[in-house]
């Protein structure tokens, strides 16, 4: 649903600034005092890499008023291949300079905080304090989670992305959103330290293309919020996969606040010894996998249907077809988003199990590499 404006406008843009954002000025829904508001916003990025670059870049252009830039990294060659940010004479710079340079030509109004710092579950409150939103374009889910709890703390708007290979999430997290509109934080997706083990770009490779259109839908989902414009991804998630050419756009809600029917506590939730696994699936249980592609493209357990948790929690009756009257073993990397699969299943009456320690732990069980399909 449309969400109030995140901030006041500010005064009258001066001749230029007005001239150089006309074609905002004559965008229905946005126009004038949208672009006002653009300019009195505040809006922290993390990172400015494959993501941070085209959201410092769009928001700039966009006539952001001040932008804090987080970023300890220097260019690298090998950064280059999508992180449109920088040239090749930036080579062995910090990143920070960059941004500091591109901002000045697009959007000579914009101010810039460029922190060359680490970002940690330490400092990210501090380095956030002050911004009225905050885009998350991070390549690590350790920093993830500490921008996610940081704005949970300080209840300001997270847009969040994340992007591995071809394949690409994009959403809206608010702890503390308007009312009427629902909370969703990281953890609804993510639950703490269930994907600390995701494979770095130099391991699943990155399509450079990408990091622009997604980049791009983080840029756009700031200024939504921003203007109150339009229907910002709060509550839903846009799944991209770009080798299919396909978007789709799934409800995030927790299930254990959006279901109507009694939620099982995750710590009764019953738990299948890796030892004991094959012996249950023997009697006729369904074994489903709530990882992301990208960690199945690593190996799965044999048998194992294929669903990322925010399709369950969006739609957990679809699996009832081949389900059948059965009980469901759920899996995950480690455990955590197998127990909120299996609490959204068993709201709607499924006898749904996790397998402890999830597929880590079947691995080791069975003395196979991490990447096996056996």
């Amino acid at each position: 649903m449309p969400l109030p404006p995140l901030v006041d406008p500010a005064p009258l843009l001066d001749p230029a600034e007005q001239e150089r954002t006309l074609r905002h000025a004559a965008l229905a829904g946005l126009g004038e005092i949208g672009q006002r508001r653009l300019a009195a916003a505040h809006v922290a990025v993390i990172g400015a890499g494959g993501l941070g670059s085209p959201v410092i870049l769009a928001l700039a252009a966009a006539g952001v008023g001040t932008l804090t830039v987080i970023d300890d990294d220097v260019v690298d060659l090998s950064n280059l291949q999508r992180q449109v940010l920088h040239r090749v004479a930036d080579l062995g710079r910090p990143k920070t300079d960059s941004v500091e340079r591109v901002t000045r030509d697009l959007s000579p109004t914009t101010r810039v905080h460029a922190r060359r710092e680490r970002l940690t579950a330490h400092n990210a409150a501090d380095l956030l304090r002050g911004a009225d939103l905050v885009v998350d374009g991070s390549d690590s889910f350790v920093t993830r989670e500490a921008v996610a709890r940081a704005t949970e703390t300080l209840g300001v708007p997270l847009v969040w992305g994340a992007l591995q290979g071809a394949a690409a999430q994009v959403t809206v997290f608010w702890s503390t959103p308007p009312d009427g509109a629902a909370r969703v934080v990281l953890d609804d997706l993510y639950p703490t330290g269930s994907a600390h083990d995701a494979p770095s770009c130099a391991e699943a490779g990155v399509l450079g293309p990408l990091c622009l259109q997604v980049g791009g839908l983080l840029a756009t989902e700031a200024v939504k919020l921003i203007a109150g414009v339009g229907e910002p991804l709060l509550g839903r998630i846009l799944v991209v996969d770009a080798w299919a050419g396909a978007v789709r756009d799934v409800p995030l809600a927790p299930a254990r606040r959006s279901s109507p029917a009694p939620i099982v506590a995750a710590t009764d939730i019953p738990e299948i010894e890796p030892e004991r696994l094959a012996e249950k699936l023997d009697t006729g249980a369904v074994l489903l996998d709530v990882r992301e592609p990208w960690e199945t493209a690593r190996g799965v357990i044999p048998g194992s249907v294929l669903r990322p948790l925010a399709d369950v929690l969006a739609a957990p009756t679809a699996l009832a077809s081949p389900a059948g009257d059965g009980p469901v073993v759920v899996v995950c990397q480690a455990g955590g988003r197998a127990r909120r699969a299996a609490e959204a299943l068993r709201a709607t009456g499924v006898d749904a199990s996790v397998l402890r320690g999830g597929y880590t732990a079947w691995i080791a069980a069975a003395g196979a590499p991490a990447g096996a399909n056996t």
